[in-house]
């Protein structure tokens, strides 16, 4: 006798694209950066660049993933 597993697969689509981010920010390990220390600031200051309603994600880190996909942090 045979059994069958049955396993469910478990696609994660990422809002905003990896693409798109890399096109604001030319750099996969500078836009980890750039990510971590916005997601920092959040945390320390409970500021947000959109208004709660906007934002797709729940997470912080989501969240600045989103305003850098909508040009709200720029590179100095």
């Amino acid at each position: 006798m045979y059994y069958m597993m049955r396993v469910r697969s478990v696609v994660s689509v990422l809002y905003p694209s990896i693409d798109s981010l890399l096109q604001k920010i030319g750099s996969k390990y500078l836009l980890v950066n750039v990510t971590a220390k916005r997601v920092h600031e959040m945390q320390q200051t409970n500021h947000y660049q959109m208004k709660e309603n906007e934002y797709k994600s729940k997470k912080e880190i989501g969240k600045a993933l989103e305003e850098i996909h909508a040009g709200l942090i720029h590179l100095d």
